[in-house]
């Protein structure tokens, strides 16, 4: 068979089954996307999508570990914005990591630093290229991504969840940044919440059950059966799902945090030099406990700091926090402060789910059910598998059980519910709810105007908007 044209994207008969999983996640899959061709890549939390795009980039069955049958090809230079932004970032400079594609393409300088200037402000990344890479926030780092991504001027672009971390205004001018980009490219969108980009797709591909359930346009995709877990267009969010009490209801005292004026200076150093980054100041909050409160606002605003400092794992560099947690040593937050991470692969310690849910209740001498916390979060039939060989939404719910079994009461989660589908975002609602019901003191970072919390808090700048 002739290798694709430029732009061309093909599958034949693939079937990709990951290192320690019993079966498949795509069986013997036919796909073909056509040079300039936009299509919109959906299915449930682990359809097998992101690792449809990673098969292009030639990662399945090399630098991610398992078997490969059937052929994943593509014509002329891809470009892949990866789910966890982290995975892309190259260089300690925002400028100089937009500018490592062109670089290796051999572009002349002169176009080099045009093209990279064009792409931070295609993606409104506000910072000049000296701006250190670590100290972007999750949105914003999703963001310095895409911006390598257009300034390397792929045939094909792979995106997957481009705006799963962003605000409104943020999402819709990366949004504008790729629709811009035209000139004949291919494109192929990973998204759960899809509705902004139907009107910009020539084309819906559905995946479900390890192949290609629907393959067709837009209009035929809105005016047929309703795709069983997908966030349709007008539906409204589904119910939390009911969690037994005994799975959340906190043991022992339970801590609600509070913050006075405190101010939180960042540092970040490289063997180039340091920057200094005044990530909270004068943040007033209060925790209670059976409340869940969110913090909102744009990418930047302080909200993970601010979760980080709530939990201890951050001390204040003015004002004041009762209790100190940040005083107290790993081993003393354990029992009391559960700790769920925007970067899920950060909280892992061990290769298998099971192992992953139990060590901490067990570290801290408390029981746990496992199989029935795994049930409640949608993950029961992944229990032998290696936490780093799930799709971002399956370690995500992952994350949340290993940090949350223990029952602590304290419970600090950041983004929790991105790369969900309505089910297993029903799911994480669910636990939320049920944890605050249950006399937890919750607080959450998020975009989702949909999720359900008794306040919300918004932030601007390191403080109260």
């Amino acid at each position: 068979m002739a290798p694709p044209p430029r732009g061309e994207v093909r599958f034949t008969g693939f079937t990709w089954r990951p290192l320690g999983r019993r079966d498949p996640v795509v069986r013997d899959l036919d796909l073909q996307v056509a040079p300039g061709e936009r299509v919109l890549l959906l299915g449930t939390s682990g359809a097998g999508k992101s690792s449809l795009l990673h098969a292009l980039t030639g990662a399945l069955g090399t630098t991610i570990a398992g078997e490969v049958a059937g052929l994943a090809e593509v014509g002329g230079r891809v470009g892949l914005l990866p789910q966890d932004s982290a995975d892309s970032v190259v260089a300690d400079r925002i400028g100089r990591d937009v500018a490592f594609g062109p670089e290796n393409l051999g572009v002349p300088r002169e176009e080099i630093w045009r093209r990279v200037d064009a792409a931070l402000e295609a993606v409104r990344l506000p910072y000049g290229r000296e701006h250190l890479a670590a100290a972007l926030s999750g949105g914003e780092a999703q963001r310095l991504a895409l911006a390598g991504i257009l300034a390397l001027a792929p045939d094909v672009m792979l995106l997957d969840e481009p705006t799963s971390m962003l605000d409104g205004e943020a999402a819709a001018a990366v949004r504008d940044a790729v629709l811009n980009v035209r000139e004949g490219r291919t494109l192929v969108i990973v998204e759960h919440r899809f509705e902004p980009w139907l009107e910009h797709v020539d084309r819906v591909v559905v995946l479900a059950g390890g192949n290609v359930a629907y393959d067709g346009s837009v209009a035929e995709f809105l005016s047929g059966p309703v795709h069983d877990g997908l966030w349709m267009p007008g539906l409204p969010a589904p119910a939390p799902m009911a969690v037994d009490p005994g799975l959340v209801r906190p043991e022992g005292d339970v801590v609600a945090p509070r913050l006075e004026a405190v101010g939180v200076e960042l540092v970040t150093r490289t063997l180039r030099g340091s920057q200094r980054t005044h990530a909270l100041d004068g943040l007033d909050l209060e925790l209670s406990a059976g409340r869940s409160t969110a913090l909102v606002g744009p990418s930047g605003a302080g909200k993970s700091t601010a979760l980080a400092v709530l939990g201890g794992l951050l001390g204040p560099s003015d004002g004041s926090m009762r209790p100190e947690l940040h005083r107290r040593r790993s081993r003393d937050l354990a029992p009391d402060v559960g700790w769920v991470p925007q970067v899920s692969e950060h909280g892992f310690v061990t290769h298998e789910v099971r192992r992953e849910v139990a060590l901490t209740s067990g570290l801290v001498g408390r029981g746990v059910v496992v199989e029935e916390v795994l049930a409640a979060l949608g993950l029961e039939h992944l229990a032998g598998a290696n936490p780093y060989r799930l799709s971002g939404g399956e370690q995500r719910r992952l994350a949340l059980a290993a940090a949350l079994a223990h029952r602590p009461g304290l419970v600090l989660l950041d983004e929790p519910t991105v790369g969900q589908d309505r089910n297993t975002w029903a799911a994480v609602a669910g636990w939320i709810v049920a944890s605050a019901r249950e006399g937890a003191a919750l607080a959450v970072s998020t975009h989702d105007r949909e999720l359900p919390v008794d306040v919300r808090i918004p932030m601007a700048a390191g403080s109260l908007a």
